[in-house]
């Protein structure tokens, strides 16, 4: 286990330098004076100022000592400027992460506990009522788009019912947080809202993300289901099941304890991927919402061709995939005993 770990971690600072060598393979194929373009601000983009940023990034130089310079300037943590956040896109990750995290972090336990809930149902009462009707709504959540379950939810509770508006807050919220009477220590509204003694500010917070939660949830639900369906079917036909059985052992202890803590190796690494893409930002879901989160932003600046920031976003994505499937392969030791990884 010790070794596995130390060749991951040897291995890991390759994997993050493929991920760099990648995205700036694709950036490169823009000319340098496009390049430089997107390193001017308010500067105004005369032919001096043009070349002097082409020769401060080294624009005009081998590409591989173009990559190089590029690369120390992403180890210095200068990844340009953001015109869509007009700030730099360093600081835009920082500035837009905590509402994604946060969106991620409610979405986590409905998504984890309730589709291998779902799953393991489904797999015990195999071929029955409420096998076929999880089905069914596995299928549709697989092949229902993000964007039209999501549009449908605020079509109904929005529009409709006026229940769960789109957004982070509220306006009065936003107008008591420049006022200074609510202070941001975590810059997660929900948590931020109880260190403040705030409980209409914490309903206020949990209104605006019910709608993208339960959207994020759906769609990873279907997924979720389907793997723990399968893989608990697998367990329930081994041998060790049907022992467990023929002792006379009640039905709950040989789920529970003998055959659901063995079906979650696949479960875990389907799981764990799927809390890295909540986290990675969920474009479709933060644009339907409205939600000032990373996806969002990653969004907008698409639109408006900021490539600074789609690179930016690109190697957060990257990094945070790297990372957590290192972290993925290491939960397999402390699910299953029986998994070594020498």
């Amino acid at each position: 286990m010790l070794a596995y770990i130390i060749r991951r971690l040897l291995l890991l600072p390759i994997l993050l330098l493929g991920v760099t060598v990648f995205v700036f393979a694709i950036f490169s194929l823009l000319s340098p004076e496009m390049r430089a373009s997107l390193y001017l601000s308010d500067v105004p983009k005369s032919p001096d100022a043009m070349e002097r940023i082409i020769h401060k990034y080294g624009l005009d130089q081998p590409i591989h000592i173009q990559y190089w310079q590029w690369l120390n300037q992403i180890i210095r943590g200068d990844l340009g400027w953001s015109r869509t956040a007009q700030r730099p896109v360093s600081e835009a990750l920082l500035y837009y992460l905590p509402a994604t995290l946060e969106l991620s972090l409610w979405a986590m336990l409905p998504v984890i506990l309730i589709g291998i809930w779902l799953g393991i149902l489904s797999a015990v009462h195999q071929n029955k009522l409420i096998d076929h009707t999880l089905r069914v709504f596995a299928l549709v959540g697989w092949s229902l788009p993000t964007f039209v379950f999501g549009l449908l939810l605020l079509m109904y509770f929005y529009a409709k019912l006026q229940w769960f508006p789109p957004g982070q807050i509220s306006d009065w919220v936003t107008r008591e947080v420049i006022n200074g009477s609510f202070i941001r220590y975590t810059q997660l509204y929900t948590i931020d809202a109880l260190l403040n003694g705030r409980l209409d500010v914490f309903w206020d917070s949990l209104r605006h993300l019910f709608l993208p939660v339960i959207t994020l949830s759906y769609v990873q639900w279907a997924l979720l289901l389907r793997v723990t369906r399968s893989s608990m079917l697998e367990t329930l036909r081994q041998e060790y099941i049907m022992t467990a059985r023929a002792k006379g052992l009640k039905e709950s202890v040989v789920i529970n304890k003998h055959a659901t803590r063995n079906a979650m190796i696949p479960v875990a690494t389907m799981g764990g991927l799927l809390l890295i893409g909540l986290l990675n930002g969920v474009v479709i879901t933060e644009t339907i919402f409205n939600y000032p989160g990373i996806g969002r932003w990653a969004a907008d600046a698409a639109i408006r061709l900021d490539i600074l920031s789609v690179v930016g976003f690109t190697l957060f994505n990257g990094v945070l995939l790297v990372v957590g499937n290192l972290i993925v392969d290491l939960l397999y030791a402390f699910i299953d005993p029986r998994v070594r990884l020498d």
